[in-house]
């Protein structure tokens, strides 16, 4: 067991989440870390990436990877609708798994295998491919973005309500490093006068 220091109440943080963004996975993956060590309320909402630069010119791959990111976003969107917000954790991490780290970018087979999985309705496959749940999925991301005050990508984490862009990781960190991570983010939280606060990155590493 881990030598780590265990706070006294749960701390309620909420991960803001595109399921097809690499660093937003390496995040949620640390706040799951952070979560089997430390008493932490984690909540998963999901953003979107598709929705937030639709009307942006992007780079013609990165157009691309927005266009395809709103099959796993709508069908999070369609799952938390019928389902409730607690879906979302587990159906993340079947997505990001076979997304992430097993590099499978073909979207529909991600899905399809992501939801007989969780056992989840097959019919849910179809809100990838329709617009039936984006005002669901536009409130979501409109409430991630509200949380941190201006237009940002993904992660967005909000810890004791305060809401940042990041933590940005390039690799997962585990045990007391996890912990360490976590306690400095929410002291910063608890700093009205903080802003931003950045460095240069790495290769990513999505083990």
């Amino acid at each position: 067991m881990e030598d780590v220091i265990v706070l006294r109440t749960a701390v309620p943080v909420v991960c803001h989440f595109d399921p097809a963004c690499p660093f937003a996975w390496v995040t949620s993956r640390w706040l799951l870390e952070v979560e089997r060590l430390q008493p932490i309320d984690l909540r998963f909402q999901i953003m979107s990436l598709s929705v937030l630069n639709e009307r942006r010119e992007l780079e013609p791959w990165y157009r691309e990877f927005n266009d395809l990111a709103w099959g796993p976003a709508r069908v999070c969107a369609a799952a938390e609708a019928l389902h409730g917000n607690t879906v979302l954790g587990e159906l993340y991490t079947a997505l990001g798994s076979r997304i992430h780290v097993g590099r499978n970018k073909d979207y529909d087979a991600v899905i399809a295998e992501s939801l007989d999985e969780l056992g989840l309705s097959t019919a849910l496959a179809k809100a990838a491919h329709t617009d039936e749940y984006d005002g669901a999925l536009r409130a979501s991301h409109r409430a991630g973005q509200e949380v941190v005050g201006e237009e940002s990508g993904t992660p967005v984490v909000a810890v004791d309500g305060v809401g940042f862009f990041g933590p940005v990781l390039t690799a997962v960190p585990r045990g007391e490093e996890a912990v360490r991570l976590f306690r400095a983010t929410r002291t910063l939280a608890g700093i009205g006068a903080f802003a931003e606060l950045k460095r240069g990155r790495g290769a990513l590493d999505i083990r």
